[in-house]
C-alpha cells in the first residue's frame, strides 16, 4: 500500500520522544521506464509514460472527454506551479476545483494512480482507480436524468463507458438510495461514506454511525490515506468521545498530512498536539537525526524516501510545495529514483 513519500511493506518509520507517531514508508520499488513518445497520443498520456515515467490509465482519455463534456477545462499535465508535486493535473471545473491524478512516488505491482481533486492543503481522494470514477460519473448522471447532457455524457465515454455501466441500470435497482448503490456497486468513496455517518447520527443512531466510522478506517480500504481517521475523530468528538477522537486524530496524523483532507492544524487541535509532530520530522530530517537512523541500521535509501516524505508533510503545513521540491526531488535521487525525482521538479 502506498503512504507518504512512498509505499508501505510493513516498515515504518522510527520513532524518537515521540513514540506514539510511528510513521509510514516500506521500501518502494523503482520507478517504470519511460515510454517512447506517439504523435497520436493525446497529452495526458504522454506526460505519464515519459515524465511521469509510469503505465498511464487505460481509460484516461475517456476520462478526460467526459470531463470536457461535463464543462470542464482541460489543464495541461505540467501545470504543477503551486500543488503538490506528486499531482498530474487533468481538468479544471468553473468553480475552480482541479481534478488530478495522484503518481505515488513508488507503488506495488498492479496498484492504480487514484483520482485526486486538489486542495490547499493537499489532496482529497475522489477514486481510487479511473474506471471507478467513471463508473461513479455516469451512474450519477443518470440518476439526475439531465435530459438535455446526458446523452452527450455517455457519448463521450462510448463503449469503454457501456462495460462500466449501463444507462438505465440505476433506475431499475431495487433500492433508490444513490449512495447505497454506489458503495455497492461501484465502490468506497469517502464523501458518500462520510454522507451516511452523517445521515446516522442526523437520526440520533450514534451507534451506526459510529460503526460506519470504524469501517472507515480500515487500512485496506483507502491505503495511505489519513482522512477516513479525521472524520472518526470529528465523530467521535460529537457524540462526547473526546479521549477515542484524540486517539483518532493522533492515528491521522501519522500517515501523510497532505491526505488529511483539511489543516494540519485542525488535525492536531483533536490530538492535543501543538508542535510537537512538526519538531519531530524536523528533528528526523536534520543531518543528526538521519545520522541516528544510519547507526540504528536503516539503508541510505530508506532514510531518503523517509526525509521526502517528512518534507512533503512539512510543505503541506504552510503549502510550500515550490519551495520544497528541489530539496524533496533529490531525497529521490539519493534513493535511486531518478524518473520520480525528474517528475517532481517538472514544470512547465
Amino acid at each position: 500500500m502506498k503512504i507518504g513519500g512512498g509505499v508501505v511493506n510493513g516498515a515504518s518509520r522510527v520513532t524518537g520522544g515521540l513514540s506514539t507517531l510511528l510513521y509510514r514508508h516500506g521500501r518502494g520499488i523503482s520507478s517504470l521506464s519511460a515510454f517512447s513518445s506517439s504523435s497520436s497520443s493525446p497529452e495526458h498520456i504522454s506526460f505519464i509514460k515519459n515524465v511521469a515515467a509510469t503505465q498511464p490509465p487505460q481509460h484516461l482519455s475517456h476520462l478526460l472527454r467526459l470531463l470536457k463534456a461535463r464543462g470542464q477545462s482541460i489543464v495541461s499535465p505540467g501545470a504543477k506551479q503551486g500543488l503538490i508535486p506528486l499531482a498530474i493535473p487533468l481538468a479544471k471545473s468553473s468553480s475552480g476545483a482541479l481534478t488530478a491524478l495522484l503518481r505515488w512516488p513508488t507503488a506495488l505491482p498492479g496498484m492504480e494512480m487514484p483520482v485526486v481533486e486538489i486542495r490547499k492543503h493537499g489532496v482529497w481522494l475522489l477514486a481510487k482507480n479511473v474506471d471507478q470514477f467513471i463508473h461513479r460519473i455516469l451512474v450519477e448522471e443518470d440518476a439526475n436524468n439531465c435530459l438535455d447532457g446526458i446523452d452527450k455524457i455517455f457519448r463521450a465515454v462510448g463503449e469503454a463507458g457501456e462495460k462500466l455501466y449501463k444507462k438505465g441500470d440505476f433506475i431499475k435497482w431495487k433500492n433508490s438510495d444513490i449512495d447505497v448503490y454506489l458503495l455497492r456497486q461501484v465502490g468506497l468513496f469517502p464523501d458518500v461514506i462520510e454522507r451516511k455517518m452523517m445521515h446516522h447520527f442526523a437520526k440520533g443512531d450514534h451507534v451506526a454511525a459510529l460503526v460506519t466510522g470504524e469501517f472507515y478506517t480500515k487500512k485496506e480500504h483507502f491505503p495511505g490515506f489519513a482522512r477516513p481517521f479525521v472524520f472518526n475523530a470529528e465523530l467521535l468528538l460529537k457524540v462526547g468521545r473526546n479521549l477515542e477522537a484524540k486517539d483518532a486524530a493522533r492515528g491521522a496524523l501519522k500517515l501523510p498530512w497532505w491526505t488529511l483532507g483539511c489543516s494540519y492544524r485542525e488535525v492536531a487541535q483533536i490530538a492535543q498536539w501543538e508542535n510537537e509532530p512538526i519538531d519531530y520530522i524536523k528533528q528526523k530530517v536534520s543531518e543528526k537525526g538521519k545520522q541516528e537512523d544510519l547507526n540504528r541500521g536503516k539503508g541510505p535509501d530508506q532514510i531518503a524516501l523517509d526525509e521526502a516524505a517528512f518534507l512533503l508533510d512539512l510543505a503541506s503545513v504552510e503549502c510550500t510545495w515550490d519551495e520544497s521540491v528541489e530539496q524533496i526531488a533529490e531525497c529521490y535521487k539519493e534513493a535511486g529514483l531518478h524518473d520520480v525525482a525528474a517528475f517532481v521538479l517538472y514544470r512547465d
